[in-house]
């Protein structure tokens, strides 16, 4: 079995190593969930000003304990408060939002989840509509109008799945081929949503973006 995941597949007992996983199993992780802490501090960067963080999270994935012990770790070293929003379903993410501007929050994370990025479109137009910076996880979000993302290039686990099928065909087992790991992360903004928002991005994000979309 080849597997890409977004999660660290040693934290989440998928393998017992990643140089060799043994058994059947091997492939690739882009370590997502692991970035949570990175995504805040670049939230503190893009408003120095914000003194509380929403996150949206989605309460049923598997590492959702991990994923909220950083999350508050995260926000406890970089002195913000965290509001955490609970959105699973379609109806769940527009509760979510009206949420979110109950409490206040100055910015928002989306926390890493398939289910979000199904609905990418949807919570886009929402933080739009309740004029929500937001950072998400896949660039596809500022793609489609989202104001920034940062994370891995997940083409580069996809491809790395097709190459370690060839090998396997050719013979060799998946215990002893080790789990890739991301060689970079992308930081994408979205200029245009930033203007709209009336929100200056610092010059220092712009010199590290990988992408600037005007």
């Amino acid at each position: 079995m080849v597997f890409t995941v977004a999660t660290d597949p040693l934290r989440s007992g998928l393998v017992s190593s990643l140089h060799r996983p043994g058994g059947n199993l091997t492939g690739s992780s882009g370590f997502q969930a692991e970035l949570e802490a990175k995504r805040l501090e670049l939230l503190r960067e893009l408003r120095p000003d914000a003194t509380t963080i929403g996150v949206l999270v989605n309460p049923n994935v598997s590492y959702i304990d991990a994923q909220l012990n950083d999350i508050r770790s995260s926000a406890a070293s970089i002195g913000r408060e965290i509001a955490i929003v609970n959105a699973s379903t379609i109806a769940e993410i527009d509760a979510a939002f009206a949420s979110l501007q109950q409490m206040r929050v100055d910015a928002l994370s989306v926390a890493i989840d398939a289910f979000f990025f199904d609905r990418a479109s949807q919570i886009v137009v929402l933080a739009t509509r309740h004029a929500v910076p937001a950072l998400y996880f896949r660039r596809e979000f500022p793609a489609v109008g989202g104001l920034m993302s940062y994370g891995s290039n997940a083409e580069e686990g996809y491809r790395i799945l097709g190459v370690y099928a060839g090998r396997i065909l050719k013979g060799e087992k998946p215990g002893d081929l080790p789990v890739q790991l991301p060689t970079k992360f992308e930081l994408v903004i979205n200029l245009s949503t930033a203007r709209a928002l009336t929100l200056e991005v610092p010059p220092t994000l712009l010199a590290r973006a990988d992408e600037v979309i005007e």
